[in-house]
């Protein structure tokens, strides 16, 4: 199986994003700045000292709105072994793939699909460790 493990978010204002989420759910926020394409991380369960997470907690991502982006919805990130595979059967069960995967520093390749239902979803390829 291919567990969810990251969702991601659209902003128009990101420090206003960035309060609200702060404020309505206590969430936690890193701004990774321009190099990262005004990327935000979420943190949304505290990890103890072991380190253990509350069972089923994922964090996220926001990204900034961009008019030449398609699908900028909220959506959710699967983890999977090896993306090219992955693409495959995305196409093959009726997908679409959005583009190529591009690689993100220190995290793996990632790229988009739309499912046959129509919503936007990523998978992520997780560098090796």
């Amino acid at each position: 199986m291919n567990p969810v493990v990251h969702f991601e978010l659209p902003y128009e204002d990101r420090e206003r994003a960035e309060r609200f989420y702060g404020s309505a759910f206590g969430w936690k926020t890193q701004f990774l700045g321009p190099d990262m394409g005004d990327y935000v991380l979420l943190t949304t369960a505290e990890m103890d000292a072991k380190p253990n997470r509350p069972a089923g907690a994922i964090d996220g991502g926001m990204f900034p709105k961009r008019p030449d982006r398609p699908m900028q919805h909220p959506s959710i990130v699967i983890a999977v072994r090896n993306i090219a595979r992955a693409m495959a059967s995305v196409r093959g069960a009726g997908g679409e793939v959005l583009g190529e995967p591009h690689s993100i520093p220190n995290v793996g390749l990632y790229v988009s699909f739309v499912d046959t239902e129509g919503n936007r979803i990523s998978m992520l390829e997780a560098v090796s460790g």
